[in-house]
């Protein structure tokens, strides 16, 4: 197996927090979708060798016409349909990357990835088989009992805002992966807890950026705009 890379492009989300008619990924900032900032990115990217795109059913069209020709995205080599919650849809896209040494799981509802994100994350993959882009969080964290009182506040220092890419070998996360499909796991939130749980594998945090934001609510794409002004 060569050393390829692949990067799994996540846009099946439905978007509810959005209270938009239009999926969250494919709301236009400056007048594109989106999803077409990732795409670019990794489009752009010297070491990706292919895109897999993973789509809300019914949703492949759309994507292939209004989006990869559109945007002449030549990485693109295949889209599928994701499933009925996120790590449904990581699956599918881990299925459909078969032949890679380590693949980028990385949500579309992300439009800030940069080439030096990317890098970090190349180096720490290659280096650690495992890896998870965030960031030290900036604010005091509390966690709370079942009536809302703070039970413990824990140690700053420790804590991360966990972004995407998450990047692994490929061997290793097909494997967890099908683990978690044989087994009744609940409350699987990133491909990280994945490898974590699955095969008890610990996962580098590499450095990604504040602006690095997850597109979920109308705020942040107000923001969004804000940071791809020029």
């Amino acid at each position: 197996m060569g050393e390829k890379h692949t990067a799994i492009v996540l846009a099946a989300g439905k978007g509810k927090r959005m209270n938009s008619a239009v999926q969250k990924q494919y709301l236009l900032i400056h007048g594109k979708p989106v999803l077409f900032y990732s795409l670019n990115v990794f489009e752009q990217c010297p070491f990706t060798d292919e895109i897999i795109l993973v789509t809300g059913k019914g949703e492949e069209s759309y994507c292939r016409k209004e989006i990869v020709e559109e945007y002449g995205f030549r990485k693109v080599k295949q889209i599928v349909p994701g499933g009925a919650e996120r790590y449904h849809s990581v699956y599918e896209g881990i299925k459909a990357a078969a032949d890679c040494a380590y693949v980028y799981i990385h949500d579309g509802a992300r439009p800030f990835l940069t080439q030096e994100i990317l890098e970090r994350g190349r180096q720490a993959v290659e280096q650690y088989g495992s890896c998870a882009v965030g960031m030290p969080v900036k604010d005091t964290i509390k966690v709370v009992d079942q009536d809302l009182f703070a039970v413990e506040t824990p140690t700053r220092e420790k804590l991360w805002l966990v972004q995407t890419p998450q990047i692994f070998s490929y061997e290793l996360i097909r494997e967890a992966y099908e683990k978690l499909m044989r087994s009744d796991q609940s409350g699987i939130t990133d491909d990280a807890m994945v490898a974590e749980r699955m095969m008890q594998k610990k996962v580098k945090m590499v450095e990604g950026s504040y602006k690095n934001i997850k597109i979920t609510t109308p705020e942040d794409l107000a923001i969004a705009e804000l940071f791809s002004e020029k």
